[in-house]
């Protein structure tokens, strides 16, 4: 297993050079201009000073060879000298955003936390609701439970983010008064009452999301745990006595976890790579809107910077899955 993990990292250096690759060379095919907002009142040389400023007249390969330097090797040592007080990386170039002038990963890192706060409490939520449904509906197979499950789990797949997110806003925040309809992203949890705050504004967007993956999660695990109760290893169990609990949540459990561990750990990068349409409902000023704003505004440098954090974080819980593999079934190896 470690080599095979050793072998996975190597392999995912020249992997990420070429996903950086097509997506810089996609970008540099996009139409717009970054200056076309730029007012007509400025003379054309101070614009001509403004694109070298932003790198606009270089070479494409020279760009692209700054963009991975800046990403690969400045970036990790603003990370080290923010956190250990160093001066690695005094008067480095960082990469810059064209829309805000400022450098794109402190952009990212202000607002990673509100897409936390609201995708990620969802996603955590959908799981501890999405599996014990699947298990129970899948051992209850036809029972009104079961159907009930699956009739749930079909409007919730069926049903876009876009008209549940109007729905629970008309009924729990214009009819009923509950819930803000708008997400505060200014608010500092400091106290309980900031905190009870926090929570009332999450509960909406929180309850669109997870509605969604819930759909989607329990419909995976109660496919494979219907697939593997039928196996001959769930019969010799039974024969050698061992409890209904002990074959159903330890031996039928562990192995059906194993697509569905490919369903989450491909669903988590979507944690950090935002609920675009949730947020843009709610006002979740969050890593979503952020490139929506981004995309826009023919902001190249945030595009290009959040589409290759996502291409990141996509390869390492490949990897985490395939890892988790061998840990659920011994049988898989990695030689």
């Amino acid at each position: 297993m470690l080599n095979f993990t050793i072998r996975r990292l190597v392999l995912a250096v020249p992997t990420l050079l070429f996903i950086s690759l097509v997506i810089f060379l996609l970008l540099e095919l996009a139409p717009g201009d970054p200056m076309a907002q730029v007012p007509l009142t400025v003379p054309p040389e101070v614009k001509e000073k403004m694109r070298e400023a932003l790198g606009l007249g270089q070479p494409m390969h020279i760009r692209f060879w700054k963009w991975i330097v800046q990403f690969f090797w400045i970036e990790p040592q603003v990370l080290i000298d923010a956190m250990f007080g160093t001066t690695f990386s005094e008067g480095d170039l960082r990469v810059i955003s064209w829309q805000t002038r400022s450098p794109v990963m402190d952009i990212v890192v202000q607002r990673i936390p509100q897409t936390l706060w609201v995708v990620g409490t969802a996603y955590v939520v959908a799981i501890l609701i999405a599996l014990p449904i699947g298990i129970y509906s899948a051992y209850r197979q036809y029972s009104w439970f079961d159907q009930m499950g699956t009739f749930v789990s079909m409007v919730g797949f069926s049903v876009p983010p876009f008209f549940s997110g109007v729905l629970v806003i008309v009924i729990f925040s214009v009819q009923l008064g509950w819930f803000p309809s708008i997400y505060d992203t200014t608010l500092v949890v400091n106290s309980w009452d900031s905190f009870m705050l926090q929570l009332k504004q999450m509960i909406m967007p929180v309850m669109v999301l997870a509605l969604q993956i819930t759909a989607q999660l329990s419909r995976f695990m109660r496919a494979s745990m219907l697939d593997n109760l039928n196996q001959d290893y769930v019969r010799t169990a039974r024969a050698k006595g061992l409890s209904e609990y002990v074959v159903v949540m330890v031996h039928v459990l562990r192995n059906s976890m194993i697509p569905v561990v490919t369903v989450i750990a491909l669903g988590i990068p979507a944690i950090f790579g935002g609920a675009i349409i949730t947020e843009q409902v709610f006002k979740v000023n969050g890593i979503g809107q952020l490139l929506i704003g981004a995309i826009q505004a023919n902001d190249l440098p945030m595009v290009q910077t959040l589409t290759f954090i996502f291409a990141v974080l996509i390869v390492l819980f490949n990897l985490i899955a395939d890892v988790l593999y061998g840990i659920l079934d011994p049988r898989i190896r990695y030689d």
